[in-house]
């Protein structure tokens, strides 16, 4: 599960976590859209980033996150694809966390991973995709923190 397209590095990260395995992705991109604005302007402030805290506007909500939502989610498939992982996906309108156990259920996946920024009152409060996905898929739950970018040493693996 994403919410916004990965990175060079994300992709090269989450692609040769298993070795030379032979892997294949199922994305599920959820736009954040208008939810959690404030949650995320105190993720901004807390992350040191004050102008990001009073930005308006910048994500669009509802029919409107779609159009962006699938030019990301075709980038990272195409990203992925590259480097000769299998990856099909889909954007998120509803329910996430139903249908990423459902594909979870479908698929026969062995993981789920979250590829997120953070979020610190989420994370707090467990309320994070990762920590509510881990109640419900059934499958280990990897949390990572995506790479800026514009800054590839920044993102870390989370737990």
């Amino acid at each position: 599960m994403i919410e916004k397209p990965l990175t060079p590095a994300d992709v090269e990260f989450v692609t040769t976590l298993h070795g030379g395995d032979q892997i294949s992705f199922v994305v599920l991109m959820q736009p954040r859209g208008k939810q959690d604005v404030l949650l995320r302007a105190i993720d901004d402030v807390a992350l040191g980033e004050f102008d990001d805290a009073v930005r308006e506007g910048e994500e669009p909500g509802g029919a409107r996150a779609e159009l962006p939502a699938e030019r990301a989610l075709s980038h990272t498939l195409a990203a992925l694809r590259a480097t000769g992982a299998q990856a099909v996906g889909q954007v998120v309108e509803d329910h996430p966390l139903d249908l990423l156990r459902s594909m979870v259920d479908q698929t026969g996946a062995d993981e789920v991973i979250v590829l997120t920024t953070p979020h610190f009152v989420e994370e707090f409060f467990h309320r994070d995709w990762a920590s509510r996905a881990r109640h419900k898929v059934g499958v280990p739950v990897l949390k990572l923190f995506s790479h800026a970018a514009d800054d590839p040493a920044q993102g870390s693996a989370g737990s």
